[in-house]
């Protein structure tokens, strides 16, 4: 279970490092809803976010999609297994709760910058409040595609983790 997590924990740090931002504040939403798409699962939408940067176009964020069954109890330790469908429209825009794992600590700043560089610890700092809700049922996808109707050539790549 920790591996999932570490994953998740390494696409997010991929991502950001990428784009050159933090994950995006809840201010910076636009209030706009994503278009709604069709899933074998069920219908799901989710929000328009314009990064910091000047440079990069608006995206679509899909959030908190569950890809697979929690789990949990018989399901633990075992291959996943499909997930089920649901009804109506989902609305995609809450993450999910990560993988459990072991958060380095941070608390006393001499000590851990004896064991990481100055800018993985800021970087940490950022990161650790989307790390703290934590839970086995976390087999979940955040998506993010280009905004549609975007007039740039240079589009953003669908990421996955």
């Amino acid at each position: 279970m920790a591996l999932r997590g570490y994953f998740c924990v390494v696409y997010l740090f991929l991502f950001l490092d990428y784009y050159q931002c933090d994950p995006v504040p809840e201010a910076q939403r636009t209030p706009l809803t994503s278009r709604t798409v069709k899933t074998k699962y069920g219908d799901v939408s989710g929000v328009i976010v314009t990064p910091e940067s000047k440079h990069l176009e608006p995206v679509e964020v899909f959030r908190g999609i569950p890809y697979a069954s929690p789990p949990l109890g018989s399901l633990r330790f075992m291959p996943p297994v499909t997930g089920a469908l649901w009804q109506g429209v989902k609305i995609a825009d809450t993450f999910s709760p990560v993988c459990p794992q072991r958060l380095p600590d941070i608390s006393n700043e001499t000590a851990a910058l004896r064991k990481m560089p100055r800018g993985r610890l800021e970087y940490l700092k950022r990161l650790l409040p989307y790390l703290k809700n934590q839970s086995e049922d976390c087999l979940y996808l955040n998506i993010y595609a280009p905004a549609q109707g975007t007039k740039s050539k240079n589009l953003l790549p669908v990421l996955y983790f």
